[in-house]
């Protein structure tokens, strides 16, 4: 779905995608799955300082990762060299957001990872019939498009 403008685009609704060697950390998700986009559109809102940058499972971006990190049921994070996935991936970005978010992952991430991934599993299982399966990955928004990697 394309955004539609009820204006001419400004500079700051067409923002350039990032740039090679953009340092700032990854998120990888489904782009078909509608929790995933849900949980994309969250982050967009929450990191006001820009600090996260998106990319989709299915695209050439995620082509780097290495094969067992590929799994569309399992967000990934991308910290320069580091890659987390499942509960430490949203663990991590959360703190990567900062403020508040970064309270919430800390305290997340001190819950052990078998407890955490399970209850991350459960969820995968069930994303597709509770929050639905789209046709096509997520169309950033002329206005998004600055923190999507292809």
């Amino acid at each position: 779905m394309t955004a539609v403008l009820d204006h001419p685009p400004t500079p700051q609704d067409v923002r350039q995608r990032p740039e090679a060697g953009d340092d700032r950390p990854v998120v990888f998700f489904d782009g078909v799955c509608g929790l995933c986009d849900g949980t994309v559109s969250t982050l967009l809102k929450i990191d006001r300082g820009e600090r996260l940058l998106f990319a989709t499972l299915q695209g050439e971006t995620a082509k780097t990762l290495p094969p067992e990190f590929v799994d569309l049921n399992s967000m990934v994070l991308r910290e320069g060299d580091r890659l987390s996935r499942k509960s430490t991936a949203v663990g991590r970005t959360l703190k990567a957001v900062g403020g508040f978010w970064a309270v919430l992952g800390s305290l997340l991430l001190l819950v052990p990872r078998p407890l955490r991934d399970l209850g991350y599993t459960l969820v995968a299982k069930i994303r597709y019939r509770v929050w639905g399966k789209k046709e096509t990955c997520r169309i950033p928004t002329p206005a998004e498009r600055g923190r999507f990697l292809d």
